[in-house]
């Protein structure tokens, strides 16, 4: 019997998603907020911004999910990297987040990163 994988989305930044980052890798699986700013329900791709850097995010595999220009939106997704180093994540999961502090949530995120790595450094010694 074969069991696939689902590998857990890795809460990043968007700002965090740059070529160097590494985070930014094809096919990593990454969970990632913003505020819509686009949505074509032709192409099913959605457009998600924070502060000033945007992300396309391909949702064709979601359902049950109404999209409105200025919400707040969080998506688990893998990675895909085209050679022109633009990026597209392609959604397994997405949920409305409005109400969301995306100033605390990001500042969490931070703490969160810090004990990880505090909890593994302690762990190694």
């Amino acid at each position: 019997m074969t069991t696939s994988a689902i590998k857990p989305g890795i809460p990043v930044i968007l700002k965090e998603l740059k070529p160097c980052s590494q985070f930014f890798k094809q096919g990593s699986s990454l969970r990632v907020t913003g505020r819509l700013q686009a949505y074509s329900a032709d192409t099913a791709m959605a457009v998600i911004a924070d502060a000033d850097v945007s992300l396309k995010i391909d949702t064709q595999h979601l359902r049950d999910l109404n999209f409105r220009i200025g919400s707040s939106y969080q998506f688990i997704g893998e990675l895909l990297i085209l050679p022109d180093n633009n990026a597209t994540l392609q959604a397994r999961v997405g949920r409305n987040v409005d109400g969301i502090d995306l100033i605390l949530y990001h500042q969490s995120l931070q703490l969160r990163r810090k004990y990880e790595a505090e909890l593994t450094n302690s762990q190694q010694t």
